[in-house]
């Protein structure tokens, strides 16, 4: 019978500003190690930098939830991604994932992003003109971290921003790791239910319409390039991942700097340093911690392991942004770090589609935020902060601040 200590349970809880202590004992060892999932299966584990990117850059690693011996990293999850029908392009492998991925990136490459600077400065102004006007205290999490990229996202889609209620709620019970496994799979329905109204209404009276959800019905769903489903599950994807993922990295870069003032302070007496603070908040907190479950399709050798066909693999990305053979003193929150090589936004064919857009909203929100604001500070302890251990996407429940 095997040593179960040799093969831990996995997930590990994260501390606040950390992954799991866990896993800087796993780098240490040699080859890959083996962790026990929720349903009791083992899936070998991978930590240092160099093996995570060899594993999310072969495609020779299946992303597809229904591929045997896939990880499944709880049951909440396991319930939702095998209930997903039909899948979203993350959960492709090529040549699908390829195809699709194609008929989204108009709106999401570096030049359009760019000429998109102005409207996300205004957009930033707009929501801390009225945090201002709502005065001191107030929850930054809610008032203006979600605000920013919910307000984008939904200008860009041409999903309704008064809605945002609906379409939050859901989105955090998809993400919640704890739930009872109906809860994701019935806010899923709900949130597809609610796009494909939309959709309708689109349809109906098309207009001249320049939203992505309106181009993606004129220029591929009618024409019969992708279902009307294939849409939903696409629209719904950019939805979720177009505000949960920059609100909880608006939150957290935030809580980083009030901890650190004196990075604070050289940051707004030099913004030019903005896109080295960006970066080094993504790799620090990488929020998407639970990214990278894989499953090999054939016998594949990676650092000195062979993992067998239908294995199942995690290429935590949260383990390989802390890697001091990458990043010397990798638990320091350090703003004049070169952090550029990080892998928060994944890496190979699955790289997050957004980040063009997640570090232009991020590099307006932290060259404004103090500057407009610079008495900023918690209402709070920092103890007495809730942090979203058990959520898919890592996070706080709320960051109460006064100036």
């Amino acid at each position: 019978m095997q040593d179960p200590t040799a093969a831990p349970a996995f997930p590990m809880r994260r501390c606040p500003f950390a992954p799991p202590p866990e896993y800087d004992e796993i780098r240490k060892q040699a080859g890959l190690s083996r962790v026990t999932m929720p349903d009791g299966t083992k899936a070998w584990i991978a930590t240092r930098y160099e093996d995570v990117r060899a594993i999310l850059g072969d495609n020779r690693f299946s992303t597809v939830p229904s591929t045997p011996g896939y990880p499944f990293i709880a049951p909440a999850r396991a319930s939702l991604l095998m209930n997903e029908h039909p899948p979203t392009i993350i959960r492709m492998d090529p040549p699908d994932h390829t195809r699709y991925r194609r008929m989204l990136t108009k709106e999401f490459m570096v030049h359009h992003v760019e000429a998109m600077r102005p409207e996300l400065q205004n957009t930033v102004d707009v929501l801390l003109d009225e945090l201002e006007a709502k005065g001191s205290p107030a929850d930054l999490f809610e008032d203006f971290a979600l605000a920013v990229p919910t307000t984008v996202i939904s200008r860009i889609l041409g999903v309704p921003y008064e809605d945002r209620a609906f379409f939050q709620e859901r989105s955090k019970a998809k993400l919640d790791l704890t739930a009872d496994p109906e809860v994701p799979v019935r806010a899923g329905a709900e949130m597809r239910d609610y796009l494909d109204r939309l959709i309708t209404e689109k349809m109906q009276d098309p207009g001249n319409r320049s939203d992505l959800i309106s181009r993606l019905v004129t220029s591929q769903v009618v024409p019969g390039h992708m279902t009307r489903e294939e849409a939903l599950a696409t629209i719904e994807l950019l939805l979720m991942g177009g505000h949960e993922t920059t609100a909880n990295m608006i939150a957290l870069g935030t809580l980083s700097l009030l901890l650190n003032p004196a990075q604070k302070d050289a940051l707004v007496a030099d913004p030019s340093l903005v896109r080295n603070t960006v970066e080094e908040m993504l790799r620090f907190h990488t929020i998407v911690h639970y990214n990278g479950p894989r499953v090999a399709l054939e016998d594949v050798t990676v650092a000195g392991t062979q993992i067998k066909k239908g294995e199942g693999v995690l290429a935590l990305i949260s383990a390989a942004n802390r890697d001091p053979k990458m990043f010397p003193q990798p638990d320091e929150f350090d703003i004049h770090r070169d952090a550029l090589h990080h892998v928060a936004f994944s890496y190979g064919v699955h790289q997050c589609l957004g980040q063009p857009l997640a570090r232009a909203e991020l590099q307006i929100v932290f060259t404004t935020l103090f500057q407009r604001l610079p008495k900023l500070r918690l209402a709070v302890s920092p103890e007495e902060i809730s942090f979203r251990h058990d959520a898919f996407v890592y996070g706080v429940d709320a960051l109460p601040v006064e100036w």
